[in-house]
């Protein structure tokens, strides 16, 4: 289970002016849950985001995963919960041009080891199999459509197995038939894979797919019906 508890994060306006962004935030995902994150731009949707992904520290409060605190980790220990335990996909998708996209997929894998063995390498076929790319491995981004290029990037965000996947406007860059689909794949893979799922978005047709709303505004969540 991924916990927070009274999160705060504030950023520097002005010589003696902070503008608190998150405010004695707290929220429970279980294993396996779905919930997505809205609200107006520019109220700390993202920033929330790099808390629970360990891309960014609070100015108090805890991150916890299954008890343990995150932050209790030094930069080291950071980097490989990150690349183990969470899986991050943007709006963008990210990938690397010069690489196809197998290679795209695989780089979480190159990054903690020397070679890739064949165990993630069935993983990597196997996720291309669900996500509807096998047929694509030998292409690079540049060949691929904006739909096939975000379904690389969720591969590449899951090839680890994360306990976590973490999506900043996923579909924000996509058609609208390109979304719900990728929505349909987020979900169902949230449920073979048992991970939880935390989706950022502007989308609410995307959101009321999920377990969960909550609104973000104001540096306060509010629960809303799903």
């Amino acid at each position: 289970m991924l916990e927070i508890k009274s999160l705060t994060k504030s950023f520097q306006t002005g010589s003696e002016t902070r503008r608190i962004i998150l405010d004695e935030l707290n929220l429970s995902v279980q294993d396996g849950e779905s919930v997505a994150i809205v609200g107006p731009s520019g109220s700390g949707k993202t920033t929330l985001l790099n808390m629970l992904g360990a891309l960014d520290r609070p100015d108090s409060g805890d991150v916890f995963l299954d008890g343990e605190l995150v932050f209790s980790k030094n930069e080291k220990q950071l980097a490989q919960f990150r690349n183990q335990s969470i899986g991050f996909v943007f709006q963008l998708h990210h990938l690397l041009p010069q690489l196809n996209l197998l290679e795209n997929i695989l780089l979480p894998v190159v990054a903690q080891q020397s070679a890739v063995d064949s165990v993630s390498r069935k993983r990597a076929e196997e996720l291309t199999q669900k996500l509807g790319i096998a047929g694509l491995q030998n292409q690079k981004p540049g060949q691929l459509s904006g739909g096939e290029c975000q379904r690389t990037a969720i591969a590449r965000a899951l090839i680890n197995r994360p306990r976590i996947l973490l999506a900043d406007e996923p579909t924000g860059a996509l058609d609208q038939q390109s979304s719900n689909h990728l929505a349909d794949l987020l979900l169902q893979l949230n449920r073979e894979e048992n991970t939880s799922l935390i989706v950022v978005t502007h989308s609410m047709a995307l959101a009321w797919k999920m377990d969960k709303i909550y609104k973000l505004e104001n540096g306060k969540l509010q629960l809303t019906e799903a």
